[in-house]
């Protein structure tokens, strides 16, 4: 009778395996998914910082453009404005893997204008 109970079991690994494989594979690529969007999060807020204390110093803006798109992702929107005293660096980069999805990840940073010493002298 044992041996009876063991062959009506025999198809259930399979089919258990076939269930939970892709479930776990999913699982795995929503995982790196998340880590791949963590990088770009903080390759924009570097960019963003870096532009603003390249724009704080007072670089030329052409300058200021390339330092941040340097430091940004591939593509990355970068935008600098000035509003009195401080500078307004906005870095936003559409996510890599997923082109089709509307994922964006969005940094700004802001600084103030460091005064110039020596300047005209």
């Amino acid at each position: 009778m044992r041996g009876c109970e063991r062959g009506a079991d025999r198809g259930f690994v399979t089919a258990e395996s076939a269930v939970v494989l892709p479930v776990l594979v999913m699982f795995a690529m929503a995982l790196v998914w998340g880590l791949l969007m963590v990088a770009a999060q903080i390759q924009c807020v570097d960019a963003a910082r870096t532009g603003a204390r390249a724009a704080a110093r007072q670089d030329p803006p052409g300058a200021v453009l390339e330092v941040t798109r340097a430091a940004a992702p591939d593509g990355a929107k970068v935008t600098v404005g000035r509003e009195g005293d401080q500078v307004r660096v906005v870095v936003v980069a559409r996510f890599p893997a997923l082109h089709g999805l509307p994922f964006e990840v969005r940094e700004e940073a802001v600084a103030s204008v460091e005064e110039l010493v020596g300047v005209g002298s």
